[in-house]
């Protein structure tokens, strides 16, 4: 007798990240209103290494806004396209160009991002550094300044308290 397949999915692994903006260049009102967008201009390479050979459709992003007053996070998107190459670093008009870039050998990566919610208020980067529970959370380390870094599920969801 030909023994069953197990035909039960394996939940997918979600990942949680944090991503900067600074509002005056993209905000979370500007993805709430086009809804979609690719996540380009990442120049550094531990952020790009993270955004290519980690970020999976379905994850999760805490929306941060840098540079603000106050800077923290604002809202949620989710990674909604495989990574691939940044085609602003072979644009010599744009402020993204890198002479190294090329077709054969792009260097750098983006992925799309989806608008899930914006939060009412914003939680301050200082509220995070209040908050204990986030004490290892990257973002609140000093000289943390990656633009894009991996959040624990843990700190994802003690982020989503905070909002409540």
């Amino acid at each position: 007798m030909r023994k069953m397949q197990n035909t039960k999915k394996s939940k997918k692994e979600i990942n949680y990240w944090l991503a900067k903006s600074e509002p005056s260049v993209y905000s979370i009102d500007d993805l709430q209103k086009q809804r979609k967008t690719h996540w380009e201009g990442v120049r550094n390479y531990q952020a790009r290494n993270f955004m290519r050979d980690s970020m999976r459709v379905g994850d999760l992003v805490l929306f941060y806004h840098s540079n603000a007053k106050p800077s923290g996070v604002v809202g949620i998107a989710m990674v909604c396209s495989k990574p691939y190459p940044d085609h602003f670093a072979q644009d010599k008009k744009s402020k993204y160009y890198d002479a190294k870039a090329t077709k054969e050998s792009p260097i750098w990566h983006m992925v799309d991002v989806c608008f899930v919610k914006k939060f009412e208020d914003i939680i301050s980067l200082e509220d995070l550094k209040n908050n204990k529970k986030l004490k290892n959370m990257m973002v609140v380390q000093k000289g943390s300044r990656l633009s894009v870094q991996p959040v624990s599920e843990k700190d994802f969801e003690e982020v989503l308290r905070m909002q409540v």
